[in-house]
């Protein structure tokens, strides 16, 4: 049977419509499925603190380790190396201090013997003599009551500068608040003070500026 022009026209766009709905039906499973649309997940970056295997390491370079913690060492007993216990060293600058606070403490009233007194047990005796004669120095003693001079002192170790198998020498920092006629005076100096003796006991046998013998 033969079409006329209109009916194969209409014959030819049912034909047309067909062929692209089996044809989407085809490739739809194709499109929802395409290997673009379903990745692996993408292998996290290699963290900035993880190690270089030593194959990767450039040659001559050396691969960074972390040190191990050094084993606990037992505690050293420097005492065991001087000629002093701890306990030792405590009381012979213990008897320091107290002597150069009573050096720089006195009051016009006061007598030689009376001053050197305070540091009675603290001195051996050819420093009592000494600091005595000092004391009782004409000029010094005038100026002393003329100025009716008052005097507070103290005292702090700065360091020790030598010592031997009987002796020990410190240097200290003496302070003195001075109250006078003329007004209060405030100052500080430096004295090297030995003291003499062992275990526990202890004297001060000199005092001199620290700076003495010193170059």
């Amino acid at each position: 049977m033969d079409l006329s022009p209109v009916q194969q026209k209409a014959v030819f766009v049912l034909v047309v419509v067909v062929l692209a709905a089996l044809g989407y039906w085809l490739l739809l499973p194709k499109i929802s499925h395409s290997p673009a649309s379903v990745r692996p997940a993408a292998s996290p970056a290699p963290s900035a603190a993880a190690s270089v295997p030593a194959s990767q390491v450039p040659q001559g370079a050396t691969p960074t380790t972390v040190p191990a913690s050094p084993a606990a060492t037992g505690s050293v007993n420097i005492y065991s190396w001087l000629p002093f216990t701890q306990q030792g060293l405590a009381d012979a600058a213990a008897v320091t201090v107290k002597f150069c606070a009573d050096y720089n403490t006195y009051s016009y009233t006061e007598s030689a013997s009376g001053y050197v007194g305070t540091m009675n047990g603290l001195i051996t005796g050819q420093l009592v003599t000494v600091l005595q004669g000092l004391y009782s120095t004409p000029g010094v003693a005038n100026l002393r009551t003329g100025q009716k001079q008052v005097s507070t002192g103290t005292a702090v170790i700065s360091s020790l500068r030598a010592f031997g198998p009987s002796s020990l020498t410190f240097v200290v920092t003496a302070t003195q608040h001075l109250v006078s006629s003329h007004g209060t005076t405030n100052g500080s100096t430096q004295y090297a003070v030995t003291v003499t003796g062992s275990g526990t006991s202890w004297q001060v046998n000199d005092i001199q500026l620290a700076t003495v013998g010193q170059s």
